[in-house]
């Protein structure tokens, strides 16, 4: 059963989503922020290198090149309850745009004390698209469980407890 409004507003309340603004809870969603903290590529390093974009803003923003991918991260940090799982969906305003996100955003039940790390593309090959922190980037539906999980996230995971994006956690 996917939540409504007054259910995600409850959630908020109870801790489940940290630095939400209230304002941002829609019919069935709630929208996310890009945060301060990209990894990009670096012609000089196969592992991608941090950037801060936290002195950029809409009228000076970080700018994405065509084709190029960076991991993001959401402003929110998630302690989801053991009955509640979330799925992140890159705002349409934002696909129109040219941006891409590459479908990973599932919030395991348990998933704990983590912003979102989020894998954005520009799929436009002749524009730059702009990006800052603050921004609206994408949108949270929550889903009731049925049933707890036998394991929580907690114990299976490997990336709870993280305040900014990560890279890929597991060996090739």
């Amino acid at each position: 059963m996917i939540l409504e409004d007054a259910s995600i507003l409850g959630l908020i309340k109870a801790g489940a989503v940290e630095n939400a603004d209230l304002d941002l809870v829609n019919p069935a969603s709630l929208d996310v922020r890009l945060g301060p903290n990209l990894l990009i590529e670096s012609a000089e390093s196969l592992e991608l290198v941090p950037l801060s974009i936290a002195h950029h803003s809409p009228v000076n923003p970080y700018w994405l090149v065509p084709g190029q991918f960076v991991l993001a991260e959401t402003m929110e940090v998630f302690n989801m309850p053991e009955w509640v799982a979330g799925q992140f969906a890159l705002k349409s305003s934002r696909a129109r745009e040219g941006l891409e996100h590459l479908l990973a955003g599932w919030i395991d039940p348990g998933f704990s004390g983590s912003v979102l790390t989020l894998e954005l593309k520009n799929a436009r090959q002749l524009h730059k698209l702009p990006l800052w922190p603050g921004m609206r980037i994408g949108q949270i539906v929550f889903m009731q469980m049925l049933h707890k999980p036998l394991v929580s996230y907690r114990v299976l995971g490997h990336y709870c407890g993280f305040d900014r994006v990560v890279g890929s956690l597991t060996a090739a």
